[in-house]
Formats: structure tokens, C-alpha cells, sequence
């Protein structure tokens, strides 16, 4: 290590930064390190003590599914390795399901592993498991478990991106649900059609796609489906663990960006009407 840094004019002495590294504890440690120009011998010796590594800042927006998360982190030129493992390996990270991440901002040493990233936004979800599950396992009907939570989280994430709408949307989405209607979320179609991508890169979501088979339509299908279809943040999970209040039972874009909920179809219609307007 001081001949590396010797031949890149870091450091002057060799000698010198042997006796600072043995005065910081007599040891280094790997990574990738951001040296300032100039440094001391005896700040550089620090560095590589402590571990004082270079960092990177990687942001992960809700509402991506498992793939999509992958490729974005594939992008990710600071990050290294591959996002699937290898033949024999077996851990959780190896076979993740969307709902597994938490999306979220993280910092990480520069050079950190695709699926050591990976893992840390699948501890990051199992914590907040973890927290729901010590605050007593509160749950709106007629939802039943975890995964019933995330699943609906999920199907608010992609319907809104507004915080301020989430437990609005949840609530036409619960009370659809007590009333034995049919969810009828484009986003569950959209996801079917991709085969799990949950992006039509730019295509129409068409009236004939409603038709499509699978146990994600939940135009077809009574219920939630059978599992979450998007990778949601903590804004959709108090959405749905909290929901607002209403008797709605329909909403539509209103062209600005949020929506227009009605409690009847006649009101819903007429919302709908005007959105097209």
C-alpha cells in the first residue's frame, strides 16, 4: 500500500507513513478511499485506519419493481458486481419479490456489491416489518396480514404520486374491498401486461388489456392480488395502515397531477367527464 501511494506522489517517505500507520493502531483497512490533495501523511494513515472510506449517495424511487430496481442499480457505475447470485448460492437476497425493498436514499462505501445494496434495502423492509408487527399488528379490514398491507401500499404507490392523496386513495380501495367490488386498478393490469415490469415504455393502456388473463387483473379478479406488484416507501404503508376516513368509492385523474374521488358512479362519471373535457 505505501509503494502504491509512493507511485502516485501521495506520499513522500515510505518509512513515514509505515511508522503513521503503526502510530493509528497498525492496521489498514480495504476500500476505496477519496485522498485530498496534500493530505498528511499522518491524516492519509488515518483514513485507511479508521476506514474512512470514499461514499456514494444512490436514490431508489417508489414505486419501482424488483427488475426495474435491478437495472437501475446495474446503471449505477460506483456500485459493482452483478444483481443475480451465482449457481449454489442461497440466501434471501437471491430470490426477491417485489414488496421485498424499501426504497429509499442510501449512502454506501463506493464499490459496495449490487447484492450486498440489495440486501440492505431487503433488511431495510424486513425492519419496518419488524416495527409494525412490535406496535401490535394494527390492520384495517379487511385486510389480514403483511403482505395484504403491502400489496394494497403497492397498488396506492403506483395510482398517486402525491403523499397528501395516499390515504385518500386507500380508502376507495378498502372500501371497495368491504363491499365485495371489484378493485379495478389500471396499475395490476399494467403489471400483468409486462410480465412484472410495471411499465409500458411509453405504450396506451388500452380497454382490451383490461380483458387480460392473469390473477393480477383485478379487473377480472375479486380481491387483492395475490401479491404487491411495485416496491413501495413508508407514504403508501401509513396509507394504507391509516387510511383516510370516506364513503369514496371511485376516483379519476382531474389533469393537474391528483384526482377526483366520488362517492356514487352517476358523480363519478360526471368526474370523469370533466377530466376528459
Amino acid at each position: 500500500v505505501a509503494e502504491q501511494l509512493k507511485d502516485y506522489d501521495l506520499i513522500d517517505s515510505i518509512p513515514l507513513f509505515k511508522l503513521s500507520v503503526r502510530a493509528n493502531g497498525g492496521q489498514i483497512q480495504t476500500g476505496k478511499y477519496n485522498i485530498p490533495k496534500g493530505a498528511s501523511v499522518w491524516r492519509i494513515a488515518g483514513m485507511l485506519a479508521k476506514g474512512d472510506v470514499a461514499t456514494v449517495t444512490i436514490v431508489v424511487p417508489e414505486g419501482l419493481t424488483v427488475k426495474q430496481i435491478k437495472k437501475l442499480l446495474l446503471e449505477t457505475d460506483t456500485l459493482t458486481g452483478n444483481v443475480e447470485c451465482g449457481k449454489g448460492t442461497d440466501l434471501p437476497v437471491c430470490k426477491l419479490n417485489d414488496g421485498d425493498l424499501f426504497p429509499d436514499t442510501y449512502t454506501v462505501a463506493m464499490g459496495t456489491s449490487r447484492l450486498a445494496f440489495l440486501d440492505l434495502m431487503r433488511k431495510k423492509m424486513e425492519n419496518t416489518k419488524s416495527a409494525w408487527e412490535k406496535a401490535g399488528r394494527i390492520i384495517p379490514k379487511p385486510l389480514r396480514n403483511w403482505n395484504d398491507i403491502i400489496t394494497l401500499a403497492s397498488i396506492v404507490q403506483k395510482e398517486t404520486p402525491k403523499t397528501s392523496e395516499m390515504p385518500l386513495v386507500a380508502s376507495v380501495y378498502l372500501n371497495r374491498l368491504q363491499k365485495g367490488m371489484r378493485l379495478q386498478a389500471d396499475p395490476t393490469v399494467v403489471y400483468a401486461l409486462t410480465d412484472g415490469l410495471g411499465d409500458m415504455r411509453g405504450a396506451p393502456l388500452l380497454r382490451g388489456h383490461l380483458k387480460v388473463s392473469s390473477p393480477y387483473n383485478t379487473y377480472l379478479h375479486f380481491g387483492l392480488p395475490p401479491a404487491p406488484i411495485a416496491n413501495v416507501g413508508i407514504d403508501a404503508i401509513k396509507a394504507v395502515l391509516q387510511p383516510a376516513d370516506t364513503n369514496y368509492l371511485f376516483f379519476v385523474a382531474d389533469g393537474k397531477g391528483g384526482h377526483k374521488f366520488a362517492k356514487s358512479y352517476k358523480e363519478h362519471m360526471k368526474n370523469h367527464a370533466s377530466w376528459r373535457e
